[in-house]
């Protein structure tokens, strides 16, 4: 399978979710099952049917967050050289050019896009759009509302 390209930042909050799941949640979760089958009666008991299906919940989201970051190339971009190429993990710094309005995006992985944070996805319009560019080239990309034009004002490493 492919490797899928992540920040450190992401690998990090990933693997602290993970943490979470495994040491709090599963415990906590085996401690309600536990509780609940003392209740007596399985068939009837919603607590044990309750705990059961957020154990289920808690056993996949590890099992997603095992594979995310088994096949995750994670890429460090601090310790890339500076340069005003935009490339996986820049910030870079647009001005639509029709309303004279910026806005920074980090170009990010998909399980990290966040885009009222100002982080897009790698496969997004916008970033395919803008990798590769520098500064001070002008990039259309196409919306749903059509093409807008704008401009690369800045690229930080961060």
């Amino acid at each position: 399978m492919n490797k899928v390209p992540m920040t450190v930042a992401g690998a990090d909050r990933l693997r602290a979710e993970l943490e979470q799941l495994k040491k709090v949640e599963r415990p906590r979760i085996i401690a309600a099952i536990a509780e609940a089958r003392a209740h007596g009666d399985l068939k009837e008991n919603a607590e044990y049917h309750a705990a059961r299906e957020q154990q289920s919940f808690v056993e996949g989201r590890i099992q997603e967050i095992e594979s995310k970051l088994s096949h995750a190339q994670i890429i460090d971009i601090a310790k890339m050289a500076p340069g005003d190429k935009v490339i996986f993990g820049a910030t870079v710094t647009l001005i639509n050019l029709d309303t004279e309005d910026s806005h920074d995006y980090q170009i990010v992985g998909d399980d990290e896009a966040d885009v009222k944070a100002g982080k897009i996805s790698y496969q997004s319009p916008i970033a395919r759009a803008l990798i590769g560019k520098r500064e001070g080239d002008e990039v259309a990309v196409q919306t749903p509302s059509g093409t807008v034009e704008y401009e690369i004002e800045r690229v930080a490493y961060a």
